[in-house]
Formats: structure tokens, sequence, C-alpha cells
């Protein structure tokens, strides 16, 4: 079986971008969850885990490396997994199978190697600049945060975290529902008790 994969952090985002091509495929898989939740722990991630070890896939198309994870030990770790199950991942922006001939591709570990690096050191540099934003607005008097102290609305707080609502409404555990809506297992328990109180 021929399968796409893809991949956007949020239920906002558009997925249309990596679709372009998916009637050339027998199944197509998506998930709205972040990079940073490892690809069989996410629905649609483990569902593929799964076939691939019942040997029902041959090859998987991604539109690029870094929908598979954010860090290069995540990515190295499931194109090994597929190596070794002998499914040919391909990545669509750089043209490139992982196998040639059932056996691995060196020139594709080796750019997938450089590419994964460069994918957690751009997250790792929009935090930074992100937590240099936030302070820069705190010191001129302009950051719109929530201020110290201060309570969400119950309401506010379940539409924020609309995630963690839906995997807790689906019967997933809090330790669960905190890594799929990537936030801490005390976000969780709040929007549990959110959920109870607005019920």
């Amino acid at each position: 079986m021929k399968v796409k994969y893809i991949r956007v952090s949020t239920a906002e985002q558009n997925t249309a971008r990596q679709e372009s091509n998916n009637n050339n495929f027998d199944k197509v898989f998506i998930d709205k969850v972040s990079g940073a939740i490892d690809f069989q722990e996410r629905p649609s991630g483990r569902k593929i885990y799964d076939l691939v070890k019942t040997g029902k896939i041959t090859e998987i198309h991604v539109q690029s490396i870094d929908r598979l994870g954010r860090n290069i030990i995540g990515i190295l770790t499931i194109c090994e997994f597929l190596t070794d199950h002998k499914v040919n991942l391909f990545v669509e922006n750089i043209g490139m199978f992982s196998m040639i001939n059932d056996q691995p591709n060196n020139s594709f570990k080796m750019i997938v190697s450089v590419l994964g690096n460069v994918a957690e050191m751009e997250r790792k540099s929009m935090l930074e600049r992100q937590k240099e934003g936030i302070r820069l607005a705190k010191a001129l008097g302009k950051y719109n945060g929530r201020l110290l102290g201060t309570k969400m609305k119950n309401e506010d707080l379940l539409k924020k975290y609309s995630k963690v609502v839906t995997e807790l409404n689906n019967g997933e555990s809090l330790r669960r529902a905190a890594k799929l809506g990537s936030c801490s297992l005390g976000t969780v328990q709040r929007v549990k008790t959110a959920m109870e109180k607005v019920s």
C-alpha cells in the first residue's frame, strides 16, 4: 500500500499545501498535532506505525522531512524503523527515496541528517526570538499576555485548549491528552475541571 502522511501543528492550520497530489495514494493520513510529539504517539502516526509492522505499507510520502518530527533523533529513528521494515520513504521537497532497489540510500540518510539538524536549529532559534520578543514587549509595557495572578474564564480556557478537550472527550488519559495537546499535565487538569464546571 502506498500512502501519504500529512501533519500540521494545530487544528486551525490548512493542509491544502500538502494535499496537492492526494489522488496518487491508496490512503492519506493526517495529523493535526505538534511535531514535538513522537510519530508513533500521534493518532495517524500510530496507525501508520501499526500498519508498517504488519507489512501492509510499502511506500510513504511526506511533503518535507520535518513532518515526521522536530528533532534529529526522532526523525532518524522513524526513518530507520521504516527502512528495517522495507518501507520506502519519499520526501517530496527534495525528490528523494530512502531506498533504492530495496537497499538503503546513503545519500538520502546524509541529506535527511542535515535537514533534520537544520529544522531542529530553526525551531530553537524561533523559540529564542519569541522569548526575546516577549522580554522586549514587557520592557516597553506592550506585552498583552495574561497578567500574573489573573485567571482565564472557563470558556476561554476550553477554546484555547480545544485539542485537549477533544482528547479527554475521546477517553484519553490526562497524560496522553497533555502529550497530544502539547501542554503540561497541570493545564490538562485545569481543562478537565473547566469542562466539569461548564457541562
